[in-house]
């Protein structure tokens, strides 16, 4: 039987091997539940359009608004910690070209398999009603090359927030199967509230990214695979 470990301080869990899983493990949380509740499109709409000007399409900065809340809260914020608390470097948690050759092969595997998933979720009412997060980015071929490339940003933070800085970042005190799992179970959470396909389909990703991502050394293929799928499903939304 296990016992719990009364004899490690407060103190103590923010020093030796205790420190980065303490300082990972409880950021996640904190990160994840501000970006649900003030990242999102929704809060953007409901609470910052009524106190700003008349503008002429409120859901397109309600959009760019996700995009770059992801960017800074699940992007930028860890990747500081990881250089100015761990004294880590970036290329430690994955930003980096990394085995370019499997990364490519398992690219180019992936990556036709979620573009062939997004055809049936791309008719069906639940996706229809949630995606894309920009309503007008089927007006011109401009303004979807727009949105797609923003969309690149939700993505980069997103990617480093689960594969990098807890895949990575726990793999040391928690081993390798038990980071991907323990990153897997956080990105499936955030889903709550996404169409029940896409839910279940997190978790299948989130195992089979994280092997890619720690085979290849490299978050560059899963980020394109993950903004591939993205992309994808909201062109044949507004396309087809």
């Amino acid at each position: 039987m296990h016992r719990f470990d009364s004899s490690i301080s407060l103190s103590g869990l923010f020093s030796g091997s205790y420190r980065k899983p303490t300082v990972i493990l409880l950021l996640v949380p904190v990160l994840l539940t501000v970006f649900k509740y003030y990242g999102s499109t929704s809060f953007y709409l409901e609470s910052i359009v009524p106190l700003l000007p008349e503008m002429t399409d409120p859901r397109l900065y309600a959009a760019l608004y996700t995009f770059f809340a992801s960017f800074l809260l699940m992007g930028i914020l860890p990747a500081l910690i990881v250089k100015f608390v761990f004294g880590e470097t970036l290329a430690q948690y994955g930003v980096q070209i990394g085995d370019a050759r499997f990364g490519w092969k398992a690219f180019l595997v992936i990556a036709p398999v979620m573009l062939l998933a997004t055809w049936p979720s791309s008719n069906m009412s639940d996706f229809l009603a949630e995606y894309p997060l920009y309503p007008g980015a089927g007006n011109s071929p401009q303004q979807f090359a727009a949105h797609a490339f923003s969309y690149l940003f939700f993505y980069l933070g997103w990617e480093f927030f689960f594969r990098g800085f807890m895949q990575y970042g726990l793999r040391e005190s928690l081993g390798d199967w038990n980071a991907i799992l323990v990153q897997t179970l956080a990105s499936c959470l955030l889903h709550i509230g996404k169409p029940d396909g896409e839910i279940f389909g997190s978790i299948i990703a989130g195992i089979v990214w994280g092997i890619v991502v720690f085979r290849s050394r490299s978050l560059l293929y899963v980020l394109l695979v993950h903004w591939l799928l993205g992309v994808s499903l909201d062109f044949m939304i507004v396309y087809f």
